[in-house]
This record gives C-alpha cells, sequence and structure tokens, in this order.
C-alpha cells in the first residue's frame, strides 16, 4: 500500500501498514486508511500460502487479467502475467532478474550457448580440464549453469570438424573420392615410405584437404558475406571465387611433460595447418577481395590439417 500522507509516498507491505501509520503523528484521520485486524489469524504473506489458498485470495485479480487477455491479447493470459511481473521488477530497479526471466520467457534461457562456450574456450586458451574447472566454480557459486559442460562443446565442436559438411565437385576432381563424409584418415596414407624420410618412428592423423578446406568456409561464411554486403554484391553470386591459403607447420615443442594422468607420449608434436588469407570474387571485368585475414600468424585463425607425434 502506498502511504497517503504528503510528502511520504512510501510503499509498505499490508501486515506492516499500521505500525508505519502510527509514526505520522501530524496524520488525525489515519483511523480510515490504518488496517484493521478483526481477530484470529493475522493475514499470512502471499507467497507463504499454499497453492489453493493463493488461488482463493487471487480470484477477482485472477478474473480481471482473464477477460483483460481475452479482450486485449487473445487469450494468452501468460503474457499479460509475466509482462505484470516484468513491469513489476523493472520498477523495482531489478533489471538484471528481469532480463534473466526475459531470455528463458524467450526461450533462451539464461546459460551461454555451448558454441560461445567454445569460443570463449579457445580464444582464452583453455585447456579442457581448466575449463571444466571453471565450469564447476560457477555453478556452485551462482547456482546456475551459466557456462555449458565439455561434452556439449564437443558436440558444437563437430561442427568445425572436416566431413560435417556435405559438399560436391563440380566438374569431379580425378582422383579424389566423391564421398565427403570424411573423418580422421592416417597421416603418411599415400606418401612414400623410407627410412631416409622418416629416421624416426611417427604417429600421424591428418583430415582429407578438401574436406578441411570445405569445413573452413563454411566457418568463415558470415564473413564472407558481410564482405560481400560492405562492396555492395549480392548474397549470392556464382564466382568464381579466389580463395589464397598460406599453409604452414609448427613444432609444438616437447609434449612429454604435457601428457597429464594418460600414457607417455612420444617426445615430439608436429601440426600442420593453413589459413585462409584473403578471398577475391569476379565481379564483371575486375575481382573485389571481400575478405583478408588481419592476423594471418595468429594460432586462432590455423585450420588444422595433420598432427602428427615423431
Amino acid at each position: 500500500i502506498r502511504c497517503p500522507v504528503k510528502e511520504c509516498d512510501e510503499e509498505i507491505l499490508h501486515g506492516k501498514y499500521g505500525q508505519h501509520l502510527s509514526n505520522h503523528k501530524e496524520m488525525k484521520d489515519r483511523e480510515l486508511y490504518s488496517y484493521i485486524n478483526k481477530g484470529g489469524r493475522p493475514r499470512q504473506h502471499l507467497l507463504s500460502l499454499t497453492r489453493r489458498a493463493q488461488k482463493h485470495r487471487l480470484r477477482e485479480l485472477k478474473r480481471q487479467v482473464k477477460a483483460f487477455a481475452e479482450k486485449e491479447e487473445g487469450g494468452d493470459i501468460k503474457a499479460v502475467c509475466m509482462t505484470l511481473f516484468l513491469l513489476a521488477l523493472r520498477a523495482k530497479n531489478e533489471h538484471r532478474q528481469a532480463d534473466e526471466l526475459e531470455a528463458i520467457m524467450q526461450g533462451r534461457g539464461s546459460g551461454l550457448h555451448p558454441a560461445v562456450c567454445l569460443a570463449i574456450r579457445v580464444n582464452t586458451f583453455l585447456s579442457c580440464s581448466q575449463y571444466h574447472k571453471m565450469y564447476r566454480t560457477v555453478k556452485a557459486v551462482t547456482g546456475r549453469q551459466i557456462f555449458q559442460p565439455l561434452h556439449s562443446l564437443r558436440t558444437a565442436e563437430k561442427a568445425l570438424l572436416p566431413g560435417y559438411h556435405p559438399f560436391e565437385w563440380k566438374p569431379p576432381l580425378k582422383n579424389v573420392s566423391t564421398n565427403t563424409e570424411v573423418g580422421i584418415i592416417d597421416g603418411l596414407s599415400g606418401l612414400p615410405l623410407s627410412v631416409d624420410d622418416y629416421p624416426v618412428d611417427t604417429i600421424a592423423k591428418r583430415f582429407r584437404y578438401d574436406a578441411a578446406l570445405v569445413c573452413a568456409l563454411k566457418d568463415m561464411e558470415e564473413e564472407i558475406l558481410e564482405g560481400m554486403k560492405a562492396k555492395n554484391l549480392d548474397d549470392y553470386l556464382n564466382g568464381p571465387f579466389t580463395v589464397v591459403i598460406k599453409e604452414s607447420c609448427d613444432g609444438m615443442g616437447d609434449v612429454s611433460e604435457k601428457h597429464g594422468s594418460g600414457p607417455a607420449v612420444p617426445k615430439k608434436a608436429v601440426r600442420f595447418s593453413f589459413t585462409v588469407m584473403n578471398i577475391a570474387i569476379a565481379h564483371g571485368n575486375e575481382s573485389k577481395r571481400i575478405f583478408e585475414e588481419v592476423k594471418p600468424n595468429s594460432e586462432l585463425c590455423c585450420k588444422p590439417l595433420c598432427l602428427m607425434l615423431a
């Protein structure tokens, strides 16, 4: 209840209204407004009642809300009640709670999307165990699952791995399989093996180059479309596109100390990867560049092709 005394305007809970009003000495007619308990049990707070008692107390208000919803909102009582609740929260400056409720109403939930969590893990260079520790800590401290568990990140990661997106070569390439669902293959397949080439034992796993390239371009779809928009080109042009790639290989140092609790691994790890440097499209008589990698030496834009332990 809002206090009717001039220059007070305070909002008081119903049960504490009489006590508040007795503080205003200047109010002569306060008896008109003071809450009178006619004996029996004191009135309980709405949220402490049983569901049946809540329905009983709010039946008149519920009837009015239902009538309003049917007249104005096509009978959507839930939307009317939720909006009332949001307005009440925002009136009290409880915007964070209101934002979370709004997110749940729109089906977004208050947590982050697995793909966003994966991007955070990669961009902050967290290992899986470090990410898992952060996930558990945040969940324990806040009581809410803001970050997603590791298994959902691995599912999101599959969309970034070669072999996920179907594609077709036109015209078909000679000596290249038409099968697009390619997982990991032996890194040394197709290479002439001799003692001179490989004086040490190697274990290698690699992706098929064309499948890896298609996946990299699919991952860059938004950047490509934004680049076309910036150059005032249509969303769809049939090309030809020119994609410039830099291949690279880096030694990942001595990994014998990094194996954790698993089996000991060989001494050296080598990674073969490629980076999409720029993409251009033929438009009329000229070539327009629609994408350029600003940090071509960053680990974050390296698309792995092969991992070899030597």
